[in-house]
């Protein structure tokens, strides 16, 4: 087996996010269109008219596309649900995510590849063969340990458990991203506190946010080890990739469709280099080390292992929203790129921006460039420090497109 054998799926929000997933060397993307999928209130989704756009751009780059739609579906949406399928068809979308078996059958009946989402529960080989009469690729339960995913594939191996397409059945685990307190996504919290359903892809997080219990008698308010206790850090699998590998897992998918697309690129670089090491025996305690300060400089609330390693309870956020050691602040747009010259004219719109300080460049097409300031001009005078109000240049590395917004990143200052 070659690096070339394990796939990364990046999860796509925007077409900055697909550009910043092909940018880190991604092999797969999976996205949403409208409101039939998971991430349907936490992301911007696609339309049906960027289904073209996508595939071309992920054929030119040999990209796999995944179109999700996995959440539960009721009568009413049936013929959305097959509008959609048949637009995934025509447009050669690689395959479907589905749960609902109104989904999973409608895509088997007109041809399109099925992979199993996390949503039905796969915890053991019985599943796996039931589920293998209409799909290709399943992700197991993300309360399995490694050593049950193992057992798994291995089963897959020994019965010669085959999909539709005639190989056989590869298992996908989720390795990084935020995880949730109920059993693989299925919670009923935010539906019946706020009549706003998780399984419709419409979660408002309220398992996210703090919380004191109150002694009724008493009135005596009690903070639970200053944690927020049905919050989980989010899953990080950097350290234990190896094991993971060794498990017979064959795509290591990433969450994060409501994310920026500079996570999007940070996160899949590390997952790229890491898998890559790993072939090259250079997975090392010192890399893991490095590649972990990567992952901390972008959306995290803090890091476990998740359920990989056997552990029975999460271990629990210690404060709302991220834990990133780094934050970037807009600061304004690109007006234009001079190509001859690699230089890009900025309108700086709200913030400054000084010599040393870093950057990012972000655009649809751009990406993620980052960069630090090495030279700032204002009417053609060199300068220390840009100020809001006033259109400056740089020079740069790469191609940067007009409109592209532009943020300085700062260290994140943690409150005492």
């Amino acid at each position: 087996m070659e690096a070339k054998d394990i796939e990364i799926m990046a999860p796509v929000g925007s077409f900055e996010s697909l550009s910043a997933a092909i940018q880190a060397g991604a092999d797969s993307v999976y996205f949403g269109i409208g409101h039939l999928n998971m991430r349907s209130k936490s992301s911007k989704n696609f339309s049906l008219e960027d289904l073209n756009t996508i595939t071309n751009i992920c054929d030119e780059n040999n990209i796999q596309t995944y179109l999700t739609l996995n959440t539960v579906i009721y009568d009413h949406e049936i013929e959305e649900m097959q509008i959609l399928v048949d637009a995934a068809k025509k447009t050669h979308i690689s395959a479907i995510i589905a749960t609902d078996m109104a989904v999973i059958t409608y895509a088997r009946k007109v041809g399109m590849e099925v992979h199993m989402s996390t949503q039905t529960n796969v915890t053991n080989i019985e599943s796996v063969k039931y589920y293998s009469q209409f799909a290709d690729v399943m992700v197991t339960a993300r309360e399995l340990s490694l050593k049950q995913v193992a057992a798994i594939t291995k089963s897959i191996k020994e019965n010669q458990i085959k999909g539709p397409s005639g190989n056989l059945v590869q298992i996908e685990v989720f390795v990084h991203g935020a995880l949730c307190m109920a059993i693989s996504g299925k919670c009923y919290l935010s539906l019946d506190n706020l009549n706003s359903s998780a399984n419709r892809g419409a979660c408002l997080q309220q398992c996210r946010r703090p919380y004191k219990v109150t002694d009724q008698d008493s009135g005596i308010e009690l903070e639970i080890d200053n944690e927020y206790i049905m919050s989980p850090k989010d899953l990080k699998t950097l350290d234990i990739l190896d094991k993971v590998i060794k498990a017979g897992v064959r795509v290591l998918k990433i969450e994060g469709r409501g994310r920026a697309p500079d996570y999007v690129k940070r996160v899949v670089s590390v997952y790229r280099k890491a898998v890559n090491a790993y072939f090259e025996n250079d997975f090392t305690q010192e890399n893991i080390a490095k590649w972990t300060a990567e992952l901390s400089t972008v959306y995290n609330r803090g890091f476990w292992n998740g359920y990989y390693m056997g552990k029975e309870m999460g271990e629990w956020t210690e404060k709302y929203g991220s834990r990133a050691t780094k934050k970037k602040i807009y600061v304004g747009k690109v007006t234009n790129y001079f190509k001859k010259i690699n230089v890009v004219e900025i309108k700086m719109e709200t913030h400054d921006l000084s010599i040393g300080e870093d950057y990012k460049i972000i655009g649809p097409t751009t990406a993620v460039y980052e960069d630090v300031v090495n030279e700032i001009r204002v009417d053609e005078k060199k300068v220390e420090t840009t100020k809001k109000g006033e259109t400056c240049s740089m020079s740069v590395k790469e191609l940067i497109r007009r409109g592209d917004k532009v943020y300085k990143v700062v260290d994140v200052v943690e409150e005492l």
